[in-house]
């Protein structure tokens, strides 16, 4: 994997923590976060949905942002945890969830709304007549999971919790560093975080477009292809063994 020259875009803390498995691995990185948390205030038909938690069978957490402010709302409101299966995306985000005391399931393999859809304990947890999950979520996104959940005949409520911004940066910031750092592919851990690269880049897209690109899922790889980019890696999963596995498996571009 030596020779791998990688932009990381996810928020600071997330992308520090990857770059450092990254580095041991002899892969180097430059980080410019594209995605800056902002929590939410609560509403009351928010506040309702928690102080109701204990009626939905299933609760799935969709990012680590999501797992902490839930969390934080769960101290808040529920001293005593309601008993009810949790699930998450990643194995990240499930050990927040677990750390809490939560009885939470991830897929074993493939951190996406895919491989969450095909967990026997999801399917088991919804096999009710009056079904109903909770989505605890940033603004958007996950719309897959919600859909084939009312095909499963589950009901589906959506707890949005932080909205996803985009740091201010210079016009030229993006193919400054990528010139500057001489980096031979992106990484891009949602598709607000392929927006936001694409939004970022402007004018200089045609030419980034040409790098290797690697996303968490199929939903963004389509999204890129869509934009124009020539050479998308889906790693099924934003976890950094996904992305290390993904890298094994492509040779470092000449350039």
């Amino acid at each position: 994997m030596k020779g791998w020259r990688l932009l990381l875009t996810r928020p600071t803390d997330e992308s520090a923590a990857l770059a450092a498995v990254l580095n041991e691995h002899g892969v180097f990185s430059s980080s410019l976060p594209l995605l800056e948390i902002e929590a939410l205030p609560v509403s009351g038909a928010q506040r309702a949905m928690i102080l109701d938690l204990d009626l939905y069978c299933a609760v799935i957490v969709v990012s680590k942002p999501a797992a902490r402010l839930g969390m934080d709302l769960l101290d808040q409101y529920w001293p005593q945890r309601p008993i009810q299966r949790w699930f998450s995306v990643g194995a990240a985000t499930a050990q927040i969830l677990s750390d809490y005391g939560l009885d939470v399931s991830a897929p074993q393999e493939g951190d996406d709304s895919e491989a969450l859809l095909e967990l026997p304990q999801l399917r088991e947890a919804i096999a009710r007549p009056d079904a109903r999950v909770l989505i605890m979520r940033g603004e958007g996104g996950r719309e897959l999971l919600a859909e084939r959940l009312h095909e499963q005949g589950a009901s589906v409520d959506y707890l949005e919790l932080y909205r996803r911004g985009l740091p201010q940066y210079g016009a030229a910031a993006l193919p400054q560093r990528i010139a500057a750092e001489r980096l031979n592919g992106l990484v891009v851990s949602s598709g607000q975080g392929f927006s936001h690269l694409h939004q970022l880049a402007g004018t200089a897209w045609p030419e980034l477009a040409r790098l290797p690109l690697f996303v968490p899922s199929p939903r963004v790889a389509d999204m890129a292809r869509a934009a124009g980019a020539q050479k998308v890696v889906d790693c099924r999963g934003a976890s950094a063994v996904a992305l290390l596995t993904a890298l094994r498996e492509h040779p470092v571009p000449v350039l």
